[in-house]
């Protein structure tokens, strides 16, 4: 199936979708802190009738980095370089609180994490009953210039003043669980294990090399294919399964093996699935760089088992922040019918390249 790519804001692209049209999400919003990625600032929360009176903007702090000259987000404690010297995290109304920035760059992560919750309100409308939401989320440290006080007073929050230099700010799951109080079911944490991760030049804690994907549902009863995941079963559980298990205490023997335990009859599967054993919630994935995108890229083998495990053929495949398009070019290789948002212009036209769509009109809701 050919996928389908709308260019414009999530929260307005989500609103032309039909209620309960789509299967399964698999998604990685802007993470907290990481980059200013150049797109129109765009208003969050508050009052849509106020006529908005926005204080002064917020700038996130910056310094050398003494690689190159280049600058880095000092406020935000990142490592990574931001393509800007200065990196607005938006302002706030003083009438009636709404924030007005781009989604990753919020003063606070309280306001990242609200900000999350609107989207994915719509996102549960669209959203069959018994779909899956696959959401990725990488977490940031608290830099020196991070004062949790950048805010108008009305909107300062406790819990972000308490975040000190170095800390690590525990962006993925201050998400999860505000998702979770908003009615969603947070089902799994699955940890993407790096075995390639992006070397760091910290001497007082361990390199990262993991992310999080959170498995979310609207439902307690959901679509979901264990036996199109399963993991390979070891040659050794095998053969315990077809000789029983072997040890020294008779009681645990079976009756070939001079005992009285369990036969192997008996055991079934209760112990081991020779078609493989339950995908479990560690996935090892080497992180495959895409040669003309400049950010961070799904390995394909990412968003293949989560439209594995949440889907059929023929299903539809969601993907919010559609990127380079990996999502999508999976759902398409998979038989299922792909449909991705992306706001920035430039990977638009990457994700259309990879998915073989150049030549196709573009819807647009800009």
């Amino acid at each position: 199936m050919r996928p389908e790519i709308i260019q414009g804001e999530v929260r307005e692209v989500l609103k032309t979708l039909d209620d309960e049209s789509v299967q399964c999400v698999v998604t990685s919003p802007p993470y907290w802190g990481l980059r200013d990625y150049g797109n129109q600032p765009l208003l969050w929360g508050g009052d849509p009738e106020c006529n908005h009176e926005f204080g002064e903007e917020f700038l996130g702090d910056t310094r050398d980095n003494n690689i190159g000259k280049k600058r880095w987000n000092h406020t935000f404690g990142q490592e990574e370089i931001s393509p800007h010297i200065d990196v607005s995290q938006g302002r706030y109304c003083k009438k009636c609180g709404a924030w007005k920035g781009n989604l990753g760059l919020e003063p606070s992560p309280e306001q990242f994490t609200k900000n999350i919750v609107e989207i994915f309100r719509e996102v549960k409308r669209v959203l069959r009953k018994d779909g899956t939401v696959w959401l990725n989320l990488g977490d940031s440290y608290a830099g020196t210039g991070y004062k949790g006080e950048n805010t108008d007073p009305k909107h300062k929050d406790t819990n972000t003043k308490r975040l000190k230099n170095k800390d690590l700010v525990g962006v993925p799951w201050r998400a999860a669980f505000a998702l979770q109080s908003d009615g969603w079911y947070l089902r799994s944490d699955i940890i993407w294990q790096k075995p390639n991760p992006m070397p760091e030049s910290v001497k007082d804690r361990p390199t990262k090399s993991h992310e999080h994907i959170f498995l979310l549902t609207k439902s307690n009863k959901y679509f979901y294919d264990n036996d199109a995941i399963r993991e390979p079963v070891s040659e050794a559980s095998l053969k315990r399964a077809e000789h029983s298990w072997d040890c020294d205490r008779p009681s645990t023997k079976n009756a070939a093996m001079g005992g009285k335990g369990i036969h192997t009859e008996k055991m079934g599967k209760r112990f081991v699935d020779p078609k493989g054993r339950n995908k479990r919630d560690v996935w090892s994935i080497n992180v495959q760089p895409y040669k003309e995108a400049h950010f961070a890229t799904f390995p394909e083998e990412l968003p293949e088992t989560c439209i594995k495990a949440g889907t059929k053929k023929g299903d539809v495949v969601l993907d919010i922040f559609a990127g380079s398009g990996t999502t999508l070019r999976v759902a398409s290789k998979l038989g299922r019918k792909g449909i991705g948002i992306e706001i920035n212009k430039e990977y638009l036209e990457i994700a259309r390249k990879r998915c073989k769509l150049e030549n196709e009109s573009l819807a647009s809701y800009l």
